[in-house]
């Protein structure tokens, strides 16, 4: 689990790891602003099952769009379920085409309603507990 490169909130990660961790994933947070480098050796490293993008400034669409790219480009890493969440822009609004592009760069899921049930089904469903990053 990660927040973007710009943002430097920590509650939504804090309260990101608890929920993940109340149904049993093992969760390596990388806390706010990391390098878009370090998630990337630190997918190779742990090599999670999940790897969670949340953001809080607005700019999860922007640094979102970059870190899936530098994901995407390991082959390591290419079967890995990539998610992003949070507010994706800065107008507040819900931006249908965000998602699309994001989605469309390689992430598997774009939460950017704040949906936790149909994030915990994620979690339950696709990922039975094991390593979350």
């Amino acid at each position: 689990m990660t927040g973007t490169s710009s943002d430097s909130h920590t509650w939504n990660l804090v309260f990101l790891q608890l929920f993940l961790e109340e149904m049993s994933h093992t969760v390596a947070n990388l806390g706010p602003c990391p390098p878009d480098d370090l998630v990337v050796e630190s997918a190779l490293a742990v090599r999670p099952g999940l790897i969670v993008v949340s953001s809080v400034n607005g700019h999860g669409f922007t640094d979102g769009l970059r870190l899936i790219r530098a994901l995407r480009a390991r082959p390591e890493l290419a079967a890995t379920t990539v998610v992003i969440g949070g507010k994706l822009g800065t107008d507040g609004l819900r931006n249908v085409g965000l998602v699309r592009r994001l989605t469309a760069a390689g992430y598997d899921r774009v939460f950017d309603d704040g949906d936790l049930a149909e994030f915990r089904e994620l979690a339950t469903t696709r990922m039975p507990a094991r390593a979350v990053s």
